[in-house]
Formats: C-alpha cells, structure tokens, sequence
C-alpha cells in the first residue's frame, strides 16, 4: 500500500512540480493584494478550487518558510510563475480539495523577496518576527478572504513551514488572538504546522494554548529544529487541554514535503510525505466539519 501512496503523493509531487512547466503555467495562482493587521501592504496568490462549485469554498491561508515564497532559481522575478515548488504542489492539492488555498509573501513586500539562509535566526530583522509580526499577516490574510463572496469565511484554516509554521503556532494562541482585539469564533477553524521551530522566542514557555485543534509534523532528523522541542510544547499544551498534536517522522529531515529530487530521493522524507499529505488533509476534513 505504501508505495501506492507514495505514487500518489512523494513521487507525484516530483514529476508534477520539479519545474515550471507547461502544466504550472496553465494553472498559475490568481495574484490579490491585502493588508496585515499591521498595515504593510501585502501580495498573496490565490489558488481556486478546481471544478464548478455551486457552494461557496472553505480556505487555506498559506505561510512560507525563512527561505520565502519563491524558489532559489527565480532570480529576481518574483511573482505566481517563480513560487517554489513545495507552495505550488500545496496550493493545487488544496485546490483539487475543493479548498482556495492563498499563499501569503510576508517577507517580498517588506524588502526580503528571497528570504533569508538557513541559520540566520538570530540576525532576521524585527520586521519579519515570526511571534509578533507574522501572525499579523496570517488575519490579514484571513480577513481578506472573509471579504470574498466566493469563500466559506467560517471555514478558514491556517498552514505554515518552518518559520512559517512558527508564525501559525504564535498565531493559533489564545494569547496572541486576544491580544489583537479578537474571540475564537473570528479567528482560524484549525492550523498545521510542517517542521516548525518551537522556541517561539521564549514567549510561550510558561503556558501555551491555541484556540482551535492544531497539528503538527516534524522529522526526528531534522538538521535545523528541534522536533523534540516542539514535541514538549505540544505536550505540554495538550496536558492542560489544548487541541493538540505532532506527528515525528523517523529519519525524515527539515522539509521533508518538498518536491524536489534533493529530499525526496530520502526514502523517509518520501514515506514522511505518503503518510503526511493525506493526514493533512483528513485534519482539514475534520475542522471543516466535511
């Protein structure tokens, strides 16, 4: 069965998704503009869900990793055609879901379109802060889509990677809902954090609880976060009566989703994605109530 699954899933990625090909251009996502709560006018790409719909669709809001949303070979283009590959492969499933999937570029329109390398956490500037400044963009994001006629605005979820996925766990706190003048039932139905670093800036080790169920993946070889670390978060908040979980992947490292040949030619990256894109998006099913 696995290798059926991974046809399905770690090898089509690859084959669909390793270039941007004919099949991409046909399909790119629609560019829209938005603001975060902070203000900063932000650009996100909006892919539709496939097919006719008669209903209204549920959403995705979409936070990228450190490296940003374009890939490394986009050389100073940055728009729909140069996403990376692992946005693109995420935007068209959810679409083909039946979910508008909106990936927001936090870091282009605040002057780092090509994000930032690996092990600069402590040299990121302040103005892309992933607990304070991040999670503004995420209801930014999720306020644009409310406004839409063509979304379910009481079906709206979040998704992050890595640094990413950190901005979706600061998000997803009660703390940080309340701090922006918000209640539970304005905020996000559910969240999945993929391979997030869990330190958040010491902000949560006291007490963390997010409002609505979250998820999270991570690989137990991982070469730039702790997956035990963000295990003791997830525990801890589930001890005291969070919706919480993680899923460890054994021998899967830091972005393990990703398309390319580089990762998933690392039979546990690929078994990590068999076993982690249809768990998405049974966790999807599940907040939506579908």
């Amino acid at each position: 069965m696995r290798s059926i699954i991974r046809y399905g899933f770690a090898a089509a990625m690859i084959c669909g998704t390793i270039s941007n090909g004919h099949a991409q251009q046909r399909r790119l996502p629609e560019a829209v503009q938005f603001k975060s709560l902070d203000g900063t006018e932000l650009t996100g790409y909006l892919f539709r869900p496939e097919g006719m719909r008669s209903a209204r669709s549920p959403g995705i809001v979409m936070m990228h990793g450190r490296a940003g949303a374009y890939s490394s070979l986009a050389k100073g283009q940055f728009d729909a055609s140069t996403l990376s590959k692992r946005h693109v492969f995420w935007g068209q499933y959810w679409a083909s879901q039946g979910y508008a999937a909106l990936m927001v570029d936090g870091f282009g329109p605040r002057g780092f379109p090509a994000g930032f390398p690996v092990h600069s956490y402590g040299s990121r500037p302040d103005e892309v802060n992933e607990v304070t400044v991040r999670p503004l963009d995420a209801y930014g994001a999720l306020k644009y889509l409310r406004a839409r006629s063509d979304i379910d605005g009481s079906r709206i979820a979040l998704q992050g990677w890595s640094n990413g996925g950190s901005a979706t766990l600061a998000a997803m706190s009660d703390d940080v809902l309340a701090a922006n003048g918000l209640k539970p039932q304005d905020g996000f139905r559910g969240a999945i954090a993929f391979y997030p670093a869990c330190g958040l800036h010491n902000q949560f080790d006291k007490r963390y609880m997010p409002y609505a169920p979250l998820r999270v993946f991570s690989g137990d070889a991982d070469e730039e976060v702790s997956a035990t670390r963000c295990a003791n978060l997830i525990n801890a908040s589930r001890a005291i009566g969070g919706k919480t979980s993680i899923d460890i992947y054994p021998g899967a490292t830091h972005g393990f989703d990703d398309p390319g040949t580089k990762r998933q030619r690392n039979p546990d990256n690929a078994a990590a994605t068999d076993i982690s894109v249809p768990t998405a998006a049974a966790f999807m099913r599940m907040v939506f109530g579908i």
